[in-house]
């Protein structure tokens, strides 16, 4: 069925478009995996679900955009009203979820530091005890640096040495004979609380950012399906 100029044009456009949201479904899968594998080993110093279904929301979004973009095509090219509403529908839903993701992005962070300094404080004194404890503190002040909740005091407050995590890689594979400590030349001085609440906050934003952003290019999308649709109707109540 033939369509006028104007919504020929729309028809490639909306063509366009669902190969652009094949390539957003990538960016949204990957952001996805990257922010899953970047916060799961803090996800149990805090509260936030976010940080684990955040993530998982957008690996699953990101596989529904590739079915969804195929609906687009398919439409677009055979000029079939039924798959067009079909993809303005599947999309509608994934702009309102990518939305809700996007929003509680940057919501979710200004939660994030109470949570994660009572998760901390719970813990600190288990270290010895537990080894699920002592993992999740080794691998904080290993890979951001830092010792301790605000300070390196925090392990003698708990009655606790302080472990050789605090210490860069460097002293400890040297076998060094002393124990880790604030004299020792690759101490980590910094606390780990402003360190880790700024890193899962750099995650938070990312998937606000690339939530909102995707969604708005997603409306467009909506926006050209539906006119389509409505012509392509216009069409068959002619004949």
């Amino acid at each position: 069925m033939a369509l006028g100029g104007g919504m020929s044009c729309v028809k490639y456009l909306l063509f366009c478009f669902n190969l652009l949201f094949a390539v957003t479904g990538l960016i949204i899968l990957i952001v996805g995996i990257k922010s899953l594998v970047s916060s799961s080993p803090y996800i149990d110093l805090t509260d936030e679900k976010f940080y684990t279904s955040g993530p998982i929301a957008f690996i699953i979004v990101g596989i529904i955009v590739f079915i969804v973009a195929f609906f687009g095509c398919c439409g677009a090219v055979k000029e079939n009203h039924c798959m067009i509403v079909t993809f303005s529908a599947f999309l509608l839903m994934i702009f309102i979820a990518e939305l809700a993701v996007g929003i509680a992005g940057y919501l979710k962070h200004q939660e994030l530091e109470d949570s994660i300094m009572r998760h901390l404080n719970a813990t600190i004194k288990d270290y010895k005890t537990n080894p699920e404890v002592a993992k999740s503190f080794d691998i904080i002040q290993t890979d951001l640096n830092c010792c301790g909740i605000k300070s390196a005091d925090d392990w003698p407050k708990n009655g606790l040495p302080i472990p050789d995590s605090c210490c860069s890689a460097k002293e400890v594979s040297s076998g060094a004979t002393t124990p880790c400590g604030t004299d020792s030349p690759y101490f980590h001085s910094v606390g780990c609380l402003d360190k880790l609440v700024n890193y899962m906050k750099d995650i938070a934003y990312v998937l606000g950012g690339v939530g909102l952003g995707i969604a708005v290019v997603q409306l467009l999308g909506v926006i050209f399906a539906c006119c389509l649709a409505r012509s392509i109707r216009s069409q068959y109540e002619t004949v």
